[in-house]
């Protein structure tokens, strides 16, 4: 019996981020840093912060309606829900099960993907496998953040990166030769201590001393983290690309995970491509980790830069190390 290929492909999507504005110049009041300091190293003009009645699932709850919404489905139609994110609501159960819960989808089976800034690629990639292997056939593939609870607003190397928010696509068979090309994933173990929360869990469970320390905060070697993140990634473009008998010639937008706009523009140098081929919205929301993709992609497709034909590549890296690419002819 022929097994029939499938081509999966993304058939909607959303974006919520919380209402309250963290601009460079409130951060000026509150850390020893400046508005021009912070633009010049890192490209971040304001950050979206998360109310104190705000969780992740329930950012990543409105981000999913977004996406149904707009790819004219109803929930129920939802076989499976993966929430890339490291910072659920709890340890356990996962995001995925609560989200599932408020959107009302009685069918659809759910879990959480920990892949730090890499894990919507990581997600994206799972969810294609299961609807290629019959397994389901319409997954919600979310990425979700409030990564201000664990940031250090003390530190200023690390505080003026980051910001809350939430994207979210929905994965299902589309026509042939459309949808997902190709993907690269790939780790490197040996490399997390360059990007870590030390307390919190197993190793150094919560204790006064551990709190006292600091040690519950965002951890972060950033010169190290910038190098490897460059070459990394432009090597993650090019091994995807490959995988898909494409170049980088043929791209007609990258969606990088919004890190730094140094690491973007070291990116573009290196794959030879001018930045106007890089969605940036960083100067918006800053670091979103897992959540920074799926937003940057809804805001391009709605903004008109993404045309029926195109070849999209998301591209992120992350702790772990992890880092992956997907190649998407849109």
């Amino acid at each position: 019996m022929e097994t029939r290929f499938k081509s999966i492909g993304i058939a909607g999507s959303g974006f919520y981020v919380p209402k309250k504005v963290l601009t460079n110049f409130d951060l000026e009041k509150i850390v020893d840093t400046t508005d021009n300091w912070i633009r010049t190293r890192t490209g971040v003009r304001e950050r979206r912060i998360a109310d104190d009645n705000e969780a992740t699932s329930d950012l990543a709850v409105k981000a999913a309606r977004k996406a149904l919404e707009d790819a004219r489905i109803s929930p129920q139609e939802i076989n499976l829900i993966i929430v890339a994110t490291l910072s659920p609501d709890y340890l356990f159960p996962s995001t995925a099960c609560l989200v599932q819960d408020k959107l009302g989808i009685k069918d659809a089976w759910a879990f959480d993907i920990e892949a730090a800034c890499s894990a919507f690629i990581y997600a994206l990639s799972v969810a294609e496998a299961f609807i290629k292997s019959d397994t389901c056939k319409t997954a919600l593939v979310i990425g979700a953040e409030v990564f201000s609870r664990i940031v250090n607003w003390k530190d200023r190397n690390t505080c003026v990166l980051m910001g809350d928010g939430a994207g979210a696509v929905v994965l299902r068979e589309v026509e042939n030769g459309k949808g997902i090309l190709s993907t690269h994933l790939g780790a490197d173990g040996s490399r997390a201590h360059l990007l870590k929360q030390p307390a919190g869990g197993s190793r150094l469970p919560a204790t006064e001393e551990t709190v006292r320390q600091g040690l519950h905060y965002f951890k972060m070697q950033g010169n190290e983290v910038f190098k490897l993140a460059v070459r990394i990634m432009s090597e993650s473009v090019i091994t995807a690309l490959k995988k898909g008998s494409l170049s980088n010639k043929d791209i007609d937008l990258i969606i990088p995970h919004q890190a730094n706009i140094r690491i973007l523009n070291a990116m573009a140098k290196k794959l030879s491509l001018p930045m106007e081929k890089f969605m940036v919205n960083l100067d918006k929301y800053g670091n979103t980790t897992a959540a920074s993709i799926p937003i940057a992609l809804d805001e391009a497709s709605k903004q008109g830069r993404i045309k029926e034909g195109d070849i999209v590549v998301l591209v992120a890296f992350g702790a772990g190390l992890t880092w992956g690419a997907t190649v998407i002819r849109w």
